[in-house]
């Protein structure tokens, strides 16, 4: 794909939707960001009687949300959080199944492979702006044994390249 034109596709899809979640102020009604933004792909309570909305661009897009809420329903920040730094802070034999989906939300994928005995959970994300995706090894008790990450090939629309 040429440059301006990757640029371009970049931009309108920037574009098209205007209730972006690093745009939320902090202080907005979470009633008011969820009539922009839609229904979350999954609501966590907080500490306080806060709650936590996640938004998931998964399996297309290499972004989570987390937009965390007070008692009083009021943003307080918008995290990103399908970071590697995130996914390598994951600790084998101890996180499970359920706190990866409280953190990220579903994957973009669930595998299976002959050498390991379990699920893995696929999830595409950003590097330094590569595509790149983290595997989180479950073993069947539901408990991370391992993360291993890969570089994501994205197919070539133009095959005459």
């Amino acid at each position: 794909m040429k440059p301006l034109r990757a640029a371009a596709l970049l931009l309108a899809a920037a574009l098209a939707g205007c209730a972006v979640p690093e745009w939320q102020k902090p202080g907005t009604p979470q009633a008011e960001i969820e009539h922009a933004m839609g229904r979350p792909t999954q609501t966590e309570p907080l500490p306080g009687g806060g709650e936590r909305l996640l938004y998931s661009r998964q399996p297309a897009g290499q972004q989570v949300y987390h937009m965390d809420f007070d008692a009083q329903r009021r943003l307080v920040r918008v995290t990103q959080v399908l970071t590697l730094e995130n996914f390598q802070a994951l600790r084998n034999g101890v996180d499970t199944r359920d706190s990866v989906r409280r953190m990220f939300g579903p994957p973009a994928l669930m595998e299976k492979v002959a050498r390991f005995h379990g699920d893995i959970l696929t999830y595409r994300i950003l590097d330094n702006g590569e595509p790149r995706q983290a595997h989180v090894h479950v073993d069947p008790e539901g408990v991370v044994r391992r993360v291993m990450f890969t570089d994501e090939r994205l197919r070539d629309p133009d095959p005459h390249r």
